[in-house]
């Protein structure tokens, strides 16, 4: 089999009616090829959803949410001109699992319930291209990757899913491209699972390493990876290169240009990944590949923002020894709460995590038993890669810092926001 391209479509590039065309005209550069591709959710659909089925499981109205969705979706195969049934047949589906599936537990519910956002998106991608010349076999990710029951966060069983690909998607691309969800696995073919926000970059590396791919094209709306969110910070310039390392350093920091995951199962082939905007897709973009070179990169930003630090002191001033750290990773690990950024003391440990007060308030209830705990919201964690001081002069101004780590390559700060 020739080697093949894979390609990631996210909510911007699919949005709307318009971008839709959009992705047909990308594709169509790539003529006569036949391509993998990967879609995500139609533009913000995702929040949609989920507040959807937080109401539903609380037991609040909901319908007015389910309403804007349908008529966005419907709207959008009209101004196609494609059938309408697949769509209304979705909907329904989702108006089901949102009723029937509320005794399960809430991550679990989401599961069966989130994943509809990229399952419209692909019905509306795959008639589209179907209807404009482009022949498109649409397979369902479920039946392509195998995960665990961790809700929200599942890991991706490698070995059945390549195997489940293979497959699968081999004998399809004989017609034509073929097309699949992000972000959506399945638990024993029975449960959705979801591979965590944004997680559609995470499911075309894992088709690229089953299919041994050409490489990994992410569509994104910058022209590629940027030194910085151009909505947080001015000024920033274009990385035409970047090494695996470099991007998963960035990506562990929190730059979200890229899911987290993405690169290991492409450094592990050596099949390089692109990023390239959809707006400009004859642009150069940004390239991360096996880079033997040490390169001189400029300072690279990334702001996490709604971040809590959490101060946990020992209760009788004994040291912040190895078997207090055990015990904290353990409940941290227990409720599911990434660290963001860590720093101990004689008698206590500071953490910067995420607020998501759902989270945190059973993490402080559990870390109280045995700890003080003491905590600061409405916070920033600035991270810079291969800073000077200029720079850091810069981006604080008249800010101190709550928390600093800083190492030869890497500063990071907790800072009032």
């Amino acid at each position: 089999m020739q080697a093949v391209k894979v390609f990631k479509f996210g909510g911007a590039s699919v949005c709307d009616a318009d971008s839709i065309r959009n992705v047909g005209r990308v594709l169509q550069l790539f003529a006569p090829e036949k391509l993998v591709i990967v879609v995500s959710a139609m533009g913000k659909t995702t929040n949609a959803i989920e507040q959807m089925a937080g109401k539903a499981y609380a037991g609040l109205p909901w319908e007015a949410y389910m309403q804007q969705l349908a008529e966005s979706h419907l709207q959008t195969a009209h101004e196609l001109n494609l059938d309408k049934q697949t769509i209304e047949r979705l909907i329904a589906n989702l108006r089901s699992n949102l009723v029937n599936y509320k005794d399960l537990p809430f991550d679990q519910y989401y599961d069966q319930t989130v994943p509809f956002g990229e399952l419209l998106s692909s019905a509306l991608l795959s008639a589209w291209l179907q209807a404009n010349g482009q022949p498109t076999t649409l397979l369902a990710a479920g039946d392509l990757l195998v995960t665990d029951k961790t809700w929200r966060e599942a890991t991706v069983d490698m070995e059945a899913s390549i195997m489940a690909i293979q497959k699968q998607v081999i004998p399809a691309l004989a017609n034509g491209h073929v097309l699949t969800q992000g972000f959506i696995g399945k638990y024993s073919s029975a449960f959705y699972t979801t591979l965590g926000r944004e997680g559609s970059d995470y499911t075309g590396a894992i088709l690229a390493h089953a299919l041994d791919a050409e490489g990994l094209w992410i569509w994104k709306d910058v022209q590629g990876v940027l030194t910085g969110d151009p909505k947080e910070f001015s000024d920033m310039s274009l990385l035409e290169e970047l090494s695996y390392y470099e991007a998963i350093e960035m990506t562990y920091y929190g730059a979200t240009v890229i899911h987290p995951k993405t690169i290991q199962p492409l450094r592990m082939k050596q099949i390089p990944l692109h990023v390239r905007s959809f707006l400009q897709p004859e642009g150069k973009g940004t390239v991360v590949h096996m880079d033997h070179v040490e390169r001189a990169y400029p300072p690279v930003l990334v702001l996490k923002k709604n971040q809590a630090l959490l101060s946990i002191t020992t209760r009788d001033y004994s040291f912040m020894v190895e078997e207090h750290l055990s015990q904290l990773y353990r409940i941290f690990s227990e409720h599911r709460v990434r660290i963001n950024l860590l720093q101990t003391a004689a008698l206590s440990l500071s953490v910067c995590v995420d607020f998501i007060p759902e989270k945190l308030k059973p993490l402080r209830e559990a870390l109280s038993v045995h700890f003080k705990v003491t905590e600061n919201t409405g916070l920033q964690l600035l991270t810079v890669r291969h800073y000077n001081q200029e720079v850091l002069d810069r981006l604080l101004g008249n800010r101190e810092p709550l928390l600093t780590q800083k190492s030869r390559h890497t500063i990071q700060m907790a800072l009032p926001d």
